[in-house]
């Protein structure tokens, strides 16, 4: 995948500047593409922040180019509703609220709501209205905290 190539290509570069690579979103829309990417530190991130991530990264995918054709770079913090990208983030935020969207349905439904209870190898458990329910890492389209 595309956006994986691109954060093993980035993270050295934000890592060395002292934030976190939170993930990436990409965005294939034909001449009008978005690379996003999205960075944190603890005490939080400002438009200066970004900017400076910009500058270096860009330079950097100038050189490297791993997306073909032409396209936009957007460096943000993640924010609330804080996106989801890898388990990790999940493990972080065990108890916090978070909103998922399922590629297929479970149970004829495709959204969620609950408290994240636990991470178990490719398994993400959340208390939904009371009741543990089992999601497949692989099956989550999207997922967002939805407060701290």
């Amino acid at each position: 995948m595309i956006q994986d190539k691109i954060e093993e290509l980035i993270k050295p570069s934000i890592e060395s500047m002292g934030y976190e690579l939170w993930g990436t979103e990409y965005l294939a829309q034909g001449r009008h593409s978005l690379l996003r990417v999205y960075i944190d530190k603890e005490d939080g991130i400002g438009i200066s922040d970004c900017e400076k991530v910009s500058h270096q990264i860009s330079a950097l995918l100038d050189v490297e180019d791993p997306i073909s054709g032409n396209y936009s770079l957007e460096v943000s913090s993640p924010g609330i509703p804080r996106p989801m990208f890898s388990k990790w983030q999940y493990e972080r935020y065990i108890n916090s609220p978070v909103q998922i969207k399922l590629f297929k349905p479970v149970d004829s439904k495709r959204k969620f709501a609950g408290i994240i209870v636990a991470v178990n190898d490719n398994i993400l458990v959340l208390d939904v209205d009371g009741v543990k329910q089992d999601f497949i890492f692989s099956n989550i389209a999207k997922a967002n905290l939805t407060g701290e």
